[in-house]
């Protein structure tokens, strides 16, 4: 009798704190996204050259890397609202700093601390998410929080341009700390805590099926499925660094004579491409499980560069990267999903940080290692060796990783 209203209010509670998370994550990076068209300026402000400007972004990035794995065993231990709330005070730190900066090594460093509050922020969320999720709905709520994180970054540019152009360069970074600020308060404010329940957890021989009594970290890093979806996330990564946002400006500019406004407007076709096919991804992840959109979309991205590298038509270049868009999109949230199904409850922080320190891992060394191989061969060829590298993660995936939400459905039908 009392069953359909107990689903009914816990789906509202569900969907209210999806949509409480996908607030604060809004402020988050749109501040993230207003500071994207005026940090190498602000960097070259100070009479560095192009590397010591890409430092700025190699500081923030190297914050992530280090700290996801322990920020998120530290969330198994004291919760998810301490990095929710503490992430963007930590950033609206770095932030303001950064504006305050005098030289590139200053810049540099409070580039790291507003790093460190990403990873503090951005850990606590894609845990708090898995939290409020299950098997059946994790693709869709991770893909909504993406939705969000994609709106965040699109507006994000143009409010930072603007900001820059009316009051000086140094300016969105203290209007990005203030957000910040204002995100940690609603943080604060509005975020319960999903942490499960009891004790401090203590790890058991069963944690994973069929691993002996060791290290947690060693335990995870020893699973074959989570060796299987990091592969696939440091791809994905590695060609959004790499392919798309290295290799294929360059290669539009010398070969189409792309300018940087032609060149935005393609990304943000892209970027609507993405945005539109999170919805349809995110279904087929949970309604057929997660290799459904992990495979299918390794398929396609290596389709698109092999297009890319070997087209000297303007026409089929554009369709090679709206294809890439396509592929990107059909992957989704599922590694994401996928990571979360594997994880033992008590574990999840840990687990979900030593899965975003794969994705940063081929962050950083998509550009330095395709680039390198540009330099010795060319662009196309750093092309096909960024889609033959997502190929073969996407076929190891397939063959190797044990698909929980497929095994389910399959029994139960």
């Amino acid at each position: 009798m009392f069953e359909a209203p107990r689903r009914a209010l816990g789906l509202l509670r569900e969907n209210e704190r999806l949509l409480m998370i996908m607030v604060s994550t809004v402020l988050v990076m749109a501040g993230q996204g207003a500071i994207a068209p005026v940090l190498p300026l602000f960097a070259r402000s100070f009479g560095v050259g192009v590397a010591a400007v890409g430092m700025t972004l190699s500081a923030f990035g190297l914050a992530r890397l280090l700290l996801n794995a322990p920020l998120g065993s530290l969330s198994d231990r004291h919760g998810r609202r301490l990095l929710l709330v503490s992430g963007p005070l930590v950033s609206a730190v770095g932030m303001i700093g950064s504006g305050f900066a005098i030289d590139i090594v200053q810049l540099c460093a409070w580039r790291f601390v507003a790093g460190a509050g990403s990873a503090m922020y951005m850990t606590g969320a894609q845990i708090y998410l898995v939290d409020i999720s299950t098997e059946w709905n994790r693709a869709r709520v991770i893909g909504t929080n993406q939705g969000a994180l994609l709106f965040g970054v699109s507006i994000g540019p143009a409010l930072g341009g603007l900001l820059a152009d009316a009051y000086g360069l140094a300016v969105p970074f203290f209007v990005v700390g203030a957000a910040a600020g204002l995100a940690a308060l609603y943080a604060y404010l509005r975020l319960p805590e999903t942490r499960p329940a009891g004790p401090t957890p203590r790890w058991r021989e069963d944690s994973f099926e069929g691993t002996a009594p060791r290290a947690p970290w060693l335990a995870i890093l020893g699973s074959r499925d989570f060796l299987a979806v990091s592969l696939v996330t440091a791809a994905v990564f590695l060609t959004r660094a790499g392919g798309r946002l290295t290799l294929m400006p360059l290669l539009a500019a010398a070969q189409f004579g792309y300018t940087p406004g032609s060149l935005g407007g393609v990304f943000t076709a892209m970027a609507l491409i993405n945005l539109v096919g999170l919805v349809p991804a995110a279904f087929v992840a949970d309604r057929f499980g997660r290799k459904w959109a992990i495979v299918p979309s390794g398929l396609v991205v290596g389709a698109a560069f092999l297009l890319m590298a070997g087209t000297a038509s303007h026409s089929l270049f554009l369709v090679s990267a709206m294809l890439l868009a396509v592929g990107t999109s059909i992957i989704g949230p599922a590694p994401a999903a996928f990571a979360a199904d594997m994880a033992p409850a008590a574990f999840r922080g840990l687990a979900m940080g030593l899965y975003r320190t794969a994705g940063d891992a081929g962050f950083l060394l998509g550009p330095v290692l395709l680039g390198a191989l540009a330099d010795v061969t060319s662009i196309p060829w750093a092309l096909l060796a960024n889609g033959v590298f997502v190929v073969l993660a996407a076929a190891f995936f397939g063959l190797s990783a044990r698909d929980r939400v497929a095994s389910a459905r399959n029994q139960g039908s």
